[in-house]
């Protein structure tokens, strides 16, 4: 194996690119589904290589657990410094088991708060009204088969117009019909899992947003009007300081993205629905790359977990 096995923990660095092409070049929903899926792949990849790493580098050491046949000199071969590699394997694998565990536990305590305070709201109509003069909007996902519901204060809708107002809740449901929450809390677990992975969070956080700006728009008819609910929303959050963000208003919902950049995309043209950019054009080519960089990723892991499982079968009898 040598050091092709250490290429998955760098090889997330060829999707930086491929994050900044989703988000200009592609639909907004298609986007988000091949970036999240890059993040899973990349994610497992480097914690395969960590275990690898672990499982090699510290088998030779006295008092280990493994079977001893397993220190055998062609089995630490396969990994270059192995003593040192497998030493520095332990803490990171510890540092993204920790970070992962946080994640979801941040996640699940959310939802809990949101579900105490929806709990005081009588009835429970899809869309649920809270009396606030702060301005503030976010959709709780439902449990599994479950439809969710959207949360607003009088605060923001005293701000928006009725068609603005239809644009606010369209967008809201299209976070609960598209589960944009998955997508976000499986890239927040993937740039726990590798550091490099964190432009791809960002970049779900925003097509998330995009995704949903669309979809409202073509629930209402109006991209300008979708633009100015969005905006003012912005606005009027930033007024109150962020004081009106509920304890559910988190990335493990729905992100608000970069609020310029999505207003300017409503004001231009409706975005093309493409899966793919041409082939021949410059933006295909660096996605062609950037593919090309999580396959192998991807394949270099399978291959060094494959490898050295043979390895370790033939150098003890289990």
């Amino acid at each position: 194996m040598g050091v092709f096995v250490l290429l998955p923990l760098v090889l997330p660095l060829t999707a930086w690119p491929m994050a900044r092409i989703a988000e200009v070049h592609l639909a907004p929903r298609h986007a988000t589904a091949l970036l999240t899926a890059v993040a899973a792949v990349l994610a497992v990849s480097s914690t395969l290589c960590l275990a690898l790493l672990m499982v090699v580098g510290t088998a030779q050491l006295p008092g280990n657990p493994l079977p001893d046949a397993w220190s055998d000199p062609q089995v630490r071969a396969a990994v270059p410094l192995e003593g040192v590699a497998g030493a520095a394997a332990i803490p990171a694998l510890l540092a993204v088991a920790a970070a992962g565990a946080h994640a979801l536990w941040r996640h699940h305590r959310l939802r809990r708060r949101a579900a105490r305070a929806l709990a005081a709201v009588p009835g429970q109509a899809r869309i649920a009204v809270l009396p606030d003069d702060l301005p503030y909007a976010y959709a709780v996902p439902g449990r599994p088969g479950g439809h969710g519901r959207m949360v607003v204060s009088s605060g923001l809708l005293a701000r928006l117009d009725a068609r603005e107002r239809r644009a606010l809740i369209a967008h809201e449901h299209a976070h609960l019909a598209g589960r944009h929450h998955r997508h976000l809390l499986i890239t927040q677990l993937a740039a726990r899992a590798n550091p490099f992975l964190r432009p791809l969070r960002t970049a779900v956080a925003y097509t998330t947003e995009r995704w949903a700006d669309e979809d409202a728009a073509r629930a209402v008819g109006d991209r300008r009007a979708v633009a100015r609910a969005i905006g003012k929303a912005a606005l009027a959050s930033h007024g109150a300081g962020g004081r009106g963000l509920p304890p559910a208003h988190s990335p493990a919902f729905a992100a608000p993205g970069p609020v310029p950049r999505r207003v300017a995309a409503l004001l231009g043209p409706v975005p093309a629905d493409r899966r793919w950019p041409p082939a021949h054009s410059a933006a295909g080519l660096a996605a062609w790359a950037a593919a090309a960089g999580t396959a192998a990723s991807a394949l270099s892991a399978a291959n060094a977990a494959v490898t050295l499982l043979l390895v370790l079968k033939a150098a003890t009898p289990l």
